[in-house]
């Protein structure tokens, strides 16, 4: 069994980032304790908006020291540089040669941009064919995706049929792996919108580094509503169903248990225990990150998931050009 997955190096972690993707990835890395698992900084991805060369920079080391203060293991995952292993754009541009028009400019990533931008890079349009090679580079079983990922990996099983159609047997299907709940975790001041740094204010995201005092009042202020019942309901009770989600998430329970639990509690009560279960989890978060942000221990765990990714890597792009008739 082997997992792939990444996250893109374009600011700091949220809250959600955490549940919707890093909490998978601790889950699948004691679910699949004997797998073989590739979590990689998506440093390539980043590029596809303008972005400060230092700032992409300093992002890829805070969030590769994020993953590890996490809880990811180096012993069970190898944690590397995207750009670091070549054969990630050589692949892409096979699958750019596998891929047709129509499909990427149906990619809803795309047409969002297009939408309101005329100044579009090349990349954000090949964008799904570089993360079809991510994943199929390395004979991926699992990929683990958000609800905004799924069209993705619906083109990257298209793609990896075709090439395998016309070439002969050479990738494995990959299937997605989506938690229960926390899938998708929304704004805390507006929750029909995603949680994301990019919103103006910054009481609508909560950010793994935030303080405890500043996550206290982001919670406080979060949006519920004026009954005082706490039930789940997306559509009447968007900010509490947030709210309900990330609790659940973090103690690993159901929505249903969650319910049950707070039914007759007031919403400051249930306001307090979401506050007080998100510091303990963030709190050893960022001890840990602290110790690790400036070590040499971080570069050496990044260097040995380099290698072994180079490994494979290596091997599969070797197998596909021969199987193109890129050879002599």
């Amino acid at each position: 069994m082997r997992i792939v997955s990444g996250i893109k190096p374009s600011g700091q972690l949220t809250l959600g980032n955490y549940i919707g993707a890093i909490k998978q990835f601790l889950d699948l890395q004691e679910k699949f304790s004997n797998s073989s698992f590739f979590i990689f900084i998506a440093d390539l991805h980043a590029i596809t908006i303008p972005i400060n060369s230092h700032e992409l920079e300093k992002n890829i080391r805070e969030i590769a020291a994020t993953y590890i203060a996490c809880g990811l293991d180096p012993l069970k995952v190898n944690i590397f540089l995207q750009s670091e292993v070549k054969e990630h754009t050589q692949l892409s541009y096979i699958m750019e040669s596998t891929s047709h028009i129509g499909e990427l400019e149906r990619m809803i990533q795309y047409k969002d941009k297009k939408n309101y931008s005329e100044t579009i890079r090349t990349s954000l349009f090949t964008y799904p064919n570089l993360m079809a090679a991510d994943i199929l580079l390395y004979d991926a079983d699992i990929v683990p995706v958000g609800s905004d990922q799924s069209q993705h990996l619906e083109l990257t099983r298209t793609l990896a049929k075709r090439f395998n159609h016309n070439y002969g047997k050479t990738f494995k299907i990959p299937e997605g792996y989506k938690s229960k709940i926390g899938s998708k975790i929304m704004s805390l001041t507006d929750p029909i919108k995603k949680m994301a740094k990019t919103e103006k204010s910054s009481k609508s995201y909560i950010l793994l580094s935030d303080d405890l005092t500043s996550v206290k009042k982001k919670i406080y202020s979060a949006v519920t509503d004026n009954d005082n019942e706490i039930y789940f309901d997306e559509k009447k009770k968007p900010g509490l169903s947030n709210l309900l989600t990330i609790y659940a998430s973090l103690s690993n329970n159901s929505i249903k248990e969650t319910e049950k639990k707070f039914k007759n509690s007031s919403y400051k009560e249930f306001k307090d225990s979401v506050y007080k279960i998100i510091a303990e989890t963030l709190e050893p978060i960022q001890k840990k990150y602290k110790s690790l942000i400036n070590s040499k221990k971080l570069d050496e765990i990044l260097d040995k998931g380099k290698k072994e990714a180079s490994k494979i890597a290596e091997l599969k792009i070797l197998d596909v050009y021969n199987k193109v008739g890129l050879k002599r």
